[in-house]
């Protein structure tokens, strides 16, 4: 029943990082039009984390951390959060939010070359057929003219590429990593450090503050839906899949992640989706295809 009930959650959790996350380009895309990013990014974090943490204190989760559970929290926190997230978000000023998307699905391809890296192993056949696929997709879907429009859109594309990266790593690490046993409490911890250091990043980068009453609808609604679900709800997925299953399958909701995204910066947000990003996109995804089937050494 237990064993049951492990795979049920499992398949929850997926579902979570694919649905949900392939959402929240849209979310962010709608917030940072009207909010300034650090801004946006502190305040998403540090409510979602501070619910978390009070969310985990009335269930009387474990709260007992040590000092290397709390350090490699505040580093998972700065490649998740800081850098993969918020610099990201930052970097969608300039991006069309189904772009970022796909920029976003070289996270496999990354998490390949860190791993290679680490562990020092051969690439496999398909692992080197997906690395050529993956680099072909990416020089597909950014050598577009017509998408590339100015210094800041290239600048942001390579932004994203940084991020990615930091992300990649981030699950590398927290795979491997000693940090608190309930997700939960993690999680939570990792926001609103994020949170705190977001807003003197803020209050230095003299972004302007404004009240949520302020703001308009669709970005209040935005906001909520980042925090509960993009924020509470899967990013605890995430981190709980980190640790009961491999890092390159978690890395597989980059299949998932850009197709939704895709839809809807074309649904709600009117973005162009060109030939050539299609043909990129499925250039891309089958790179990553083979990248998260092959065998496993």
């Amino acid at each position: 029943m237990k064993g049951n009930r492990s795979q049920v959650l499992v398949v929850i959790a997926f579902l979570s990082i694919y649905i949900i996350w392939g959402s929240t380009y849209l979310f962010n895309k709608v917030a940072v039009t009207e909010l300034p990013p650090f801004f946006l990014a502190s305040i998403r974090f540090s409510t979602a984390g501070i619910l978390m943490l009070v969310i985990a204190k009335i269930l009387k989760f474990n709260f007992s951390i040590t000092k290397k559970q709390f350090k490699n929290t505040t580093i998972a926190s700065f490649f998740f959060l800081l850098l993969g997230n918020s610099v990201f978000v930052w970097a969608l000023q300039y991006v069309d939010s189904g772009f970022a998307a796909l920029i976003a699905a070289t996270q496999p391809l990354f998490v390949l070359l860190i791993l290679r890296f680490l562990d020092k192993k051969p690439f496999q056949k398909k692992s080197i057929i997906g690395v050529c696929l993956g680099i072909f997709g990416m020089y597909l879907l950014i050598s577009q003219q017509e998408l590339v429009t100015s210094k800041e859109t290239l600048l942001g594309i390579l932004v994203m590429l940084g991020c990615v990266m930091g992300w990649s790593y981030g699950g590398v690490f927290v795979s491997k990593a000693d940090l608190p046993k309930n997700f939960f409490v993690s999680t939570g911890i990792q926001m609103v450090f994020a949170g705190v250091v977001l807003a003197f990043i803020s209050l230095i980068a003299n972004e302007s503050w404004t009240s949520p009453l302020s703001w308009s609808s669709n970005v209040q609604l935005s906001m909520l839906l980042l925090i509960i679900l993009g924020g509470v709800v899967a990013f605890t997925a995430f981190n709980y899949l980190l640790k009961v299953v491999s890092t390159e399958k978690v890395a597989t909701s980059a299949y998932v992640n850009p197709v939704i995204a895709l839809f809807m910066g074309w649904y709600f947000l009117d973005e162009k989706i060109s030939n050539q990003s299609m043909i990129a996109s499925a250039v891309l995804l089958t790179g990553v295809y083979f990248i998260t089937s092959r065998k496993r050494r």
